[in-house]
């Protein structure tokens, strides 16, 4: 998990510093923030999600007669998950 986050963030870096330091004349583009704005709201939302999922499984399979419980408490954490993505989606957008 830590490569993949250390390979995010070297291409974050590139990113944003490729386009000044070897361009000579920049382009601008005002719609490439809301982009990687959304397109990182959204890899969360699916690495939250995956979590929920991952822990509400291995609860189950752990105490299998705590599944209604399990299964409400997922629905809930899944939607409080999926308004926060959808709030920073809107955000993006209106920015």
């Amino acid at each position: 998990m830590t490569s993949v986050m250390r390979c995010l963030l070297a291409l974050a870096a590139v990113m944003v510093f490729a386009e000044p330091s070897f361009a000579q004349e920049t382009i601008a583009l005002p719609n490439t923030g809301k982009g990687i704005g959304m397109g990182l709201s959204i890899l969360g939302l699916g690495i939250g999600l995956g979590l929920i999922g991952f822990s509400a499984l291995s609860g189950i399979a752990r105490q299998p007669e705590q599944t209604n419980t399990i299964r409400g408490l997922t629905i809930l954490l899944a939607a409080l998950v999926e308004g926060a993505a959808i709030v920073s989606l809107i955000l993006c957008l209106i920015s």
